[in-house]
């Protein structure tokens, strides 16, 4: 039996890992977890932001589940998150968007994947101000870390009997670090010849997104643009409440809702579960449960459609637990 690490995170996160376990239990999944903590929960029971302890779960277990975190203000850390992806080198984030009947979007059939390079770019914070009233940014991209990337987008093209990846670039503006980028991405499509190629410049992107997103399929780009577009596609498709998400890395892996903690919900039962529900259908297909994650996306697809048993922002009165109790029901029904 796999043992996965659980950090229930902070604000609504310890609700919402609480709504992920109890489906994991009812589904039949086959794992055990080690809850452990992170950000302002472990701050408060002193044990620093983000415990030696904590990370060294994850490296044992090689999979954990995390709910969102809270960085608190003053600790050195820019983020939690970006540490976690820096100390456990998690060089992928996998973002998919797409559309469940019940949920309001203005498209029907959406289905993409925002792969995004995790630990370079802009995002590598090397950063300093020149003199009193100029500040500079180095952008850093290397062979190393885009073959790795785009190589880890055909794969998960292939894997998911995908059609199509696009890369994200500027490379007509930065010609060195977007140009390199580019560059190494077309000798790696030229591996991949049953999957189609194409490459777009981010700001017709955003803009071929917005338009006629049924044309695009895998996106694979640098950390900047990754940020960006995949909140653009998670509007697509209703908003953070629906987007899971997952950071990837030879050694680990963790897997979390994309939204933050809103603490001033906190303890209210009020939050939507669909997002850490996702990611846990995302985790268990890494971890070759594929059965099981498809029951539980298919139970909390028809709980959405139903939009009986719904948390206030899909348009019902339902609290967490209710919701969750829903997709258990249809899980053990079976239906």
């Amino acid at each position: 039996m796999q043992t996965i690490t659980v950090i229930p995170g902070d604000g609504t996160g310890p609700e919402l890992t609480s709504a992920a376990l109890e489906v994991l239990e009812a589904s039949g999944a086959d794992l055990k977890w080690e809850i452990m903590h992170a950000g302002q929960t472990a701050f408060e029971k002193g044990m620093g932001v983000l415990p030696e302890e904590t990370l060294n779960s994850i490296r044992r277990n090689k999979v954990a589940l995390k709910g969102p975190i809270t960085t608190p203000v003053g600790t050195g850390f820019r983020s939690i998150n970006v540490a976690l992806r820096k100390e456990l080198d998690l060089y992928v984030n996998l973002r998919p968007a797409r559309t469940y009947q019940g949920v309001l979007s203005r498209y029907d059939n959406i289905d993409l994947v925002v792969v995004r390079e995790n630990t370079e770019d802009l995002y590598a914070g090397i950063e300093h101000m020149v003199g009193e009233d100029a500040a500079e940014s180095i952008k850093i991209i290397t062979r190393k870390g885009s073959e790795r990337i785009v190589r880890f987008a055909f794969e998960y093209a292939r894997r998911e009997n995908r059609k199509k990846v696009t890369a994200v670039h500027k490379a007509n503006i930065m010609k060195c670090t977007d140009g390199l980028f580019l560059e190494v991405a077309r000798a790696v499509a030229k591996e991949y010849p049953d999957i189609e190629f194409e490459d777009r410049i981010v700001d017709n992107m955003c803009m071929q997104l917005v338009s006629k997103p049924h044309l695009y399929d895998v996106m694979v780009m640098p950390n900047l643009y990754g940020d960006i577009i995949s909140d653009l596609c998670a509007g697509l498709v209703g908003g953070l409440g629906v987007a899971p998400g997952a950071n990837i890395g030879e050694n680990a892996a963790i897997f979390e809702p994309v939204h933050g903690s809103a603490p001033k919900y906190a303890g209210q039962n009020k939050v939507n579960p669909t997002a850490i529900l996702l990611s846990v259908v995302l985790m268990l297909k890494y971890l070759g449960q594929n059965e099981i994650a498809v029951k539980i996306e298919k139970a909390l697809a028809e709980v959405i459609a139903e939009r009986k048993d719904v948390t206030y922002d899909l348009g019902g009165e339902a609290t967490t637990s209710q919701m969750t109790g829903a997709v258990i029901r249809k899980i053990k029904s079976g239906s």
